[in-house]
């Protein structure tokens, strides 16, 4: 490692709620990387199992054979709980290395993630977000034989575009970022605050990031992400039985989730720090008129047909969602 990179103090924000099952093993996966983070940050929300304990009997079970270390363990007990994103915003904004990794309770980190994408940020300096791909296992940590970005369906023109630095306009239309996989400087988190309700933790930041600066990924899987029916908030498969499903799934509810989205950017963007591109305000704008007119489409399905063509012929099922995708959606699912 470096000196630039070893200059870079890491913390560690993971967030826990009932996690006692898993959490001994991701705990000492994070304790025991070949670049140790300088702090881990355990925001729990509210637990009424042995979260806790478990974290606390891994952490002096790794102190007894690490006693020359000097990463600490603090804890935030939430008496009441917040959610998954208030939380991750609160654990986010306790810790104070210049490089905030997140962490979920329940997969396991490989040894180098927090070497490599400290790396990343040590040669970059305007980096401001990076994630990265994940192995995909069941409960019992056994590979279920894709990664994340296969099962989210990122494509390669996609996955160019990030590296490019065009991830704005890959985020305009959908979101690929996961938060198990990201790594970010703690100034990011102070310019997103306070994070919007209507926004999920790692999409918020990864608009953000993408607005004011430069965000990217990396190809290789650092983390195994464990599906085990209880996640708080997991992997959603883009396969054709996934798309299938979703035409049959009731439309308000996720159109009014977008718009809502949409606005609270809208609201946000001019005062960002920075205050994104004069081309990005335009086309946040852009999307939050488009998702106004999605959410106004009639109930009846004949009558939807003319302003769905509408937003077709402008482009905006293009340039904010996915295209022949959300037309078929907007034209065939029920309210």
């Amino acid at each position: 490692m470096t000196g630039t990179e070893l200059s870079l103090t890491v913390s560690v924000a993971l967030c826990t709620h009932n996690g006692a099952p898993y959490l001994r093993e991701q705990l000492l996966s994070i304790l025991n990387q070949s670049r140790q983070p300088h702090e881990v940050v355990l925001s729990d929300d509210a637990s009424t199992d042995d979260t806790l304990e478990v974290a606390d009997r891994a952490f002096a079970e790794w102190r007894s054979v690490r006693p020359d270390s000097t990463a600490t363990l603090r804890v935030i007990r939430n008496q009441v709980p917040l959610g998954v994103a208030a939380n991750f915003e609160q654990a986010l904004a306790a810790c104070s290395g210049e490089l905030c990794a997140l962490s979920d309770q329940d997969d396991v980190w490989y040894p180098r993630r927090l070497e490599v994408m400290a790396a990343e940020f040590a040669g970059r300096p305007e980096l401001q977000l990076l994630h990265s791909d994940a192995r995909l296992v069941d409960g019992r940590g056994m590979p279920l034989g894709s990664t994340l970005l296969q099962t989210l369906g990122v494509t390669a023109d996609e996955k160019r575009d990030v590296h490019q630095g065009r991830a704005f306009d890959v985020l305009l239309r959908r979101n690929i970022v996961t938060g198990a996989t990201v790594m970010l400087r703690r100034g990011l988190v102070q310019r997103a605050r306070p994070f919007p309700a209507a926004w999920v933790h790692d999409e918020w930041l990864a608009i953000v990031a993408a607005a004011t600066g430069t965000m990217d990924f990396l190809d290789d899987a650092l983390v195994d992400y464990r599906q085990h029916g209880g996640n708080q908030i997991g992997v959603t498969s883009l396969d054709a039985a996934g798309r299938l499903s979703r035409l049959r799934t009731p439309r308000t509810l996720r159109n009014s989730r977008l718009l809502a989205r949409a606005e609270a950017l809208d609201e946000r963007a001019r005062g960002l720090m920075p205050v994104p591109p004069d081309s990005y305000l335009r086309l946040i704008t852009a999307k939050a008129a488009h998702e106004r007119a999605r959410s106004a489409l009639p109930s009846a399905g004949l009558r939807r047909v003319l302003p769905v063509l509408r937003q077709w012929r402008t482009g905006g099922y293009a340039r904010f969602g996915l295209g022949p995708q959300d037309v078929l959606r907007d034209l065939v699912q029920p309210l």
